[in-house]
């Protein structure tokens, strides 16, 4: 019942994100200024958006490989809720009239360009490289799960990072509120992942 209720908590956020766009388009944040292409706001909004775009194949992934009720209830959310995020991000950027690929190295807004490894996929901190995501469409059952859980944990702990970097250094209202609910639903899904992984007998990666 305890992991019921952190999924349904993880829906009942996505639904709370969802409304933000309205605020957004309406000028929640009192001023009429555009973040610039260069802004922590833009670079979050490109960053995050793909960062999200993994974990929702992951998750797609995943559903295919178990049919472990738990672990599918869990990817759905997961692909659901930020599938649902990355689609406001990218209207933002619409809306800012500014482009969504960066001629820049991702985690260039947290000054951090510098850093990220880009090794196989892995563009940013947590992602996955093909590799992996290769290795997670051949498990299946106990193993798929196991490895999901894994992937997405650290997947979650660099998202974090990034959210909690745009509540630091964003400037829209609307968009720094979205961060902090991603540091606290992910921060409980990380809690709930890895109660799921000690039930499999394993646990996050180092």
């Amino acid at each position: 019942m305890r992991h019921a209720g952190l999924v349904a908590g993880a829906a009942a956020t996505a639904l709370v994100a969802a409304g933000a766009i309205t605020y957004a388009v309406a000028g929640d944040d009192g001023g009429s200024r555009t973040p610039s292409a260069e802004s922590a706001d833009a670079g979050f909004a490109r960053d995050m958006a793909v960062h999200h775009q993994q974990a929702v194949e992951m998750s797609y992934i995943v559903r295919d490989r178990t049919k472990d009720e738990e672990v599918r209830r869990l990817a759905y959310d997961i692909a659901q809720t930020q599938a649902n995020q990355r689609g406001m991000m990218l209207g933002w950027l619409d809306l800012w009239e500014l482009p969504k690929v960066s001629s820049e190295p991702p985690m260039t807004w947290m000054d951090m360009g510098g850093m990220a490894s880009g090794k196989d996929g892995a563009l940013m901190p947590g992602m996955a490289t093909g590799a992996e995501m290769k290795k997670l469409g051949e498990l299946s059952g106990k193993q798929a799960e196991v490895f999901y859980l894994q992937l997405m944990t650290a997947h979650h702990k660099g998202g974090v990072h990034m959210a909690e970097g745009c509540v630091e250094k964003c400037a829209v209202g609307v968009e720094k509120r979205l961060a902090r609910g991603m540091v606290e639903a992910q921060r409980s899904e990380i809690a709930l992942m890895t109660d799921m992984l000690k039930e499999r007998g394993a646990e996050p990666r180092p």
